[in-house]
């Protein structure tokens, strides 16, 4: 009434709220998404595929489909059904799913139901009893070597070099 929106699922009129792609709490709160906080999200349905393709995500990324190329965010989290062919270079990255390339991160969390076939450039590594995991390990020497580049004039430059 009077412009409010109603959230209770069980009042006639309410809108149902929108569940995590992960089907898990944020990772901000217990309770759920913080208001304001950005996601995007590459859902189950959508494929990206491309030749020198580069993903720039300011924010957090949450990735259930599949992408061939590269991704340079803030936080990525590759949930259950997610596929990854490329470099992940983030500040946080989760791995639920499949990663066939580099992840360069200050902190790499592998889940149980991780599969990593590449090196792993990071500061803290977390993995979990039944993640799989076939590369190198390598701590990273300076902040520079996971820092994420989201200058795409300069992400433009270099790949074109």
């Amino acid at each position: 009434m009077f412009g409010r929106t109603v959230t209770d699922p069980k009042l006639p009129g309410a809108r149902p709220s929108v569940a995590d792609p992960l089907d898990r709490p944020s990772a901000s709160t217990p309770s759920g998404p913080v208001p304001g906080k950005q996601a995007s999200v590459i859902g189950p349905d959508l494929s990206i595929i491309g030749q020198r393709l580069m993903l720039v995500c300011k924010s957090t990324l949450i990735v259930t489909g599949q992408i061939n190329g590269d991704i340079n965010g803030r936080e990525v989290t590759v949930g259950d059904t997610g596929k990854v062919t490329g470099t992940i270079t983030a500040r946080n990255i989760s791995v639920h799913g499949e990663v066939k390339g580099a992840l360069r991160a200050e902190t790499v969390t592998l889940f149980a139901t991780a599969h990593i076939d590449g090196d792993i450039v990071q500061k803290n590594l977390v993995i979990a009893e039944g993640a799989k995991f076939d590369g190198r390990v390598r701590v990273a020497k300076d902040p520079s070597e996971f820092e994420p580049e989201f200058d795409v004039a300069a992400l433009t430059a270099s790949s074109a070099a």
